[in-house]
Order: C-alpha cells, then structure tokens, then sequence
C-alpha cells in the first residue's frame, strides 16, 4: 500500500484512465484547478500556480474528475513478513537482529522497511505486557510489605532514610517507619510495629525477593532458600510468606502505591530535628491523614473499611515478645571519646578513651558499656558521616596517674653494666630516694 493511502488521503489519477506515470492530484487540487478557470484564469497559469504540468490541468478541465487508486506496488518485505511475524516475539520485537537474520537469508531491503513490519505487533506486545490484572484479597487475607527510601533533612543534614512500609491488602490502611538501613533488624523491628499498629496480623504478607528475606530461588521448581532469621521471626508470628515473580513488582502492587503516597504526601517540603521525630510524625500521619482519606480505588475511607470488615479477621499475635535481635561488637575508643560504627560516631566519656568497649547495635537504639560504669545509649544514626549528640554530663578528661619522667634514667641495664645486679623494690623506695638526691 502505497505512502498516501496510508496516511487516509484520496488519491486521483491525473488521468481518467489511470495512465502509469501519470501525476496523482487530490480532490482538493482538482478544486482549486476548476475555481481558477472559472475565474478566467488561462491554462498556462492554472499550471503555475498549482505546480501541475499544463497538460495535465488541460486534460482534467476537458475530461473531467473522478477518484482513482494507485495500484499496490510490492515490497521487499512482502515474501519474509510470515517468517517475520513468528520471529519478531522470539528477539523482543528487535529490528535490528531481524534485519541481520533476513540478510542472512538473502533479504535485500532496508531496516526502516523491517522496522515498519513489526511496528503495530511490537505496540501490541507492548501493550500486554504493561497490562495488569488486579487482584483484590478479603478482609485479614493478606498485606504487602515493602521498602522505599528518600533524601531526607533531619537537622542541618540531608541523609538518606529507608522506610518499611506494610499495606493492609483490603483496607489500604498503612504503617510507615524509618530507619537508618534496610537491614534485617530494621525488617523485623518493622514488623512488629506494623503487627501492633494495627492490632494483628493478616494471614499471609506479599514479599519482594531481597537478601534479607531469601537467599536463592528457583524460578522453575519454585524452591526457596529462606533468610533462617527472617523466617525464624515469621514462623514466630505464624505467617504465611509468599513472594512475587522476579522482576514482577507490580504484583505487590498496593504496596508500591503506598510508598510513592508516602513520600509524596507524608514527606513533600518536611524537615525534622532527627529520626525519633520523622517517625512520630509519620505515626501520625498515618492515623489522621492516611487512613481518613478517601481511597482511588475503594472510593472509601481506610480507617472505615477496617473499622467495618477487616479489623475483626486480623489473626491476634504472640503476646510474649520474640528475642530481640542484636549485634555486639567491640571497639577501642579513641583520643576525642568517638566510637565509630556503620560509618557514624557516637560520644562516650573522655575518661573512656584508650580503653576496650562493649558496643550492641540494636534496631534502633547503640549502647555501649565499658566495665561497670553506667552504659551510654544513642538512637541510632540514619545514613552515614554523622555524629551523634552528647547528650550527658560535660565530658570532662579523666585523672590519671603522672609519670615523672624528668631526669636521667635511673634503670638503664647497659648503662649499670651488663653483670649488675638489680635488686626489685616497690617504686616507691626509687621515688623517695630520688627525692632525696644523690
């Protein structure tokens, strides 16, 4: 089919008979030749002013108008189009591999010619795979869990803060906290937060597949190496984990709506003092901004729907608390009292410094102990390159014991001779004969 059909023009032969070679005007132009030469408009100038050759103005003025169609010319294309349309799905619709395979197979045309083949069935594959079914869930049947991280002020720093988000698949109600990392204490702290939040659990929680929740995966057979912690936790709490396909995150996909939501609504144009007061302040959002809202796709009020149906179906969880989960590390501290951890130093007592000290990395929380002295705890820091604050006593150098080195040494054995015996004495002798003097 020829340029101007495809673009749903009509096309007129130059001639009633169609005459090959002959000039093809439109309708509109056979107008403006017959409005001219009403006008009294000579051929010649008809011509001119159409950009047609007087011939064919004189012709068409004499024999009169009626629409013809160019006939269909054949293409290169036309004999490999059936191999084409098998082929194209197997390489993605790439016109550049197909055009390589036709010339091995002794195709001669040119790649925009393919590219045009395979236009309309690449749009149409396109089309199906961005389609996506949705798929509701009952009251208490599942949640989604998810992460998304932002940029973030917190004081006169902007840092990086990851927030564990969980979405109540029926009622949309959500729960949203930051922390400093997406790691595994920071999941499971941020799932018994969810679970009391919201006052129970639902009966299975959608995953994506991070390392913190499975360490391998079989696509085919569907076996599953389970994270031991994380599934530990969640046999504690008795849930029934199910994950999505692998790059197929759009399956969780109210989850995914929750976190863009979160960080347009909850976060858009905010600055907090520190971490502990973004997540009082999402708290809160999420009881008065969040669930009162009235949802795209329910056309309900979060607080309202669950209030109606769902709270009742959430399956209640273990009252007892399960283990919390902790790091414990040593470090020496050093001369300015900073004890470096994750990339963030925390102050301890000056009197501390030079000493071994006993670090353990909670959730959320850093305490550290040395001896029976009284532990120094910080909330921990989001992001890295920050310092947390002192938040105790002025942190006054400690007394130590002088050492007087003035003098000449007293207890050089090469000096006093190799064959010298040196009697021990308390040092106290030695310091008191020194006083005395030679």
């Amino acid at each position: 089919m020829g340029a101007e059909q495809q673009q749903g023009v009509e096309i007129l032969s130059a001639s009633p008979e169609g005459v090959a070679g002959e000039r093809l005007i439109s309708e509109t132009e056979y107008g403006a030749v017959r409005a001219l030469r009403e006008r009294g408009m000579s051929r010649k100038r008809i011509a001119r002013e159409v950009g047609l050759d007087v011939k064919t103005v004189r012709r068409w003025l004499r024999e009169g108008w009626r629409p013809q169609r160019r006939q269909a010319r054949g293409q290169k294309i036309d004999p490999w189009v059936e191999f084409l349309r098998g082929r194209a799905p197997e390489v993605g619709f790439n016109a550049s591999v197909l055009q390589r395979e036709l010339e091995g197979l002794g195709y001669t045309g040119s790649y925009s010619s393919v590219a045009r083949c395979i236009q309309g069935w690449r749009q149409s594959w396109r089309s199906d795979e961005a389609a996506t079914v949705r798929f509701e869930t009952g009251p208490g049947e599942q949640s989604q869990v998810d992460w998304g991280s932002s940029w973030v002020w917190l004081g006169e720093r902007r840092v990086r803060v990851h927030f564990f988000v969980m979405v109540l698949g029926y009622s949309r109600r959500i729960f949203a906290r930051g922390y400093a990392s997406e790691g595994l204490d920071a999941l499971l702290d941020g799932h018994g937060r969810a679970f009391a939040h919201f006052g129970g659990r639902t009966r299975t929680i959608l995953y994506d597949n991070p390392r913190t929740i499975v360490q391998s995966k079989d696509e085919v057979s569907g076996a599953v190496v389970w994270n031991p912690a994380f599934k530990d936790r969640l046999d504690f709490y008795g849930v029934e984990i199910r994950l999505c396909r692998f790059y197929r995150a759009q399956t969780k996909g109210k989850v995914e709506s929750g976190v863009k939501y979160l960080k347009r609504n909850a976060l858009a144009g905010r600055r907090f003092r520190d971490l502990e007061e973004l997540n009082g302040w999402l708290l809160e959002w999420a009881l008065r901004i969040a669930d009162e809202r009235v949802h795209g796709t329910t056309h309900e009020q979060p607080a309202q729907r669950f209030d109606r149906e769902e709270a009742a179906t959430l399956i209640a969880i273990e009252p007892r608390c399960p283990a919390v989960r902790e790091r414990v590390e040593s470090r020496i501290v050093p001369r300015d009292g900073y004890v470096a951890l994750g990339g963030n130093r925390y102050p301890v007592p000056l009197c501390w410094a030079g000493f071994q000290v006993r670090v353990q990395v909670l959730a959320d929380e850093v305490v550290i102990a040395h001896g029976e002295e009284e532990s120094i705890r910080h909330g921990r820091l989001a992001g890295k390159h920050q310092v947390a604050r002192w938040h105790g006593p002025p942190r006054a150098l400690a007394r130590r014991e002088p050492w007087d080195a003035s003098g000449p040494p007293r207890l050089d054995l090469a000096y006093l001779g190799s064959t010298a015996e040196v009697e021990l004495r308390p040092l106290a002798q030695y310091a008191a004969l020194a006083e005395v003097g030679p």
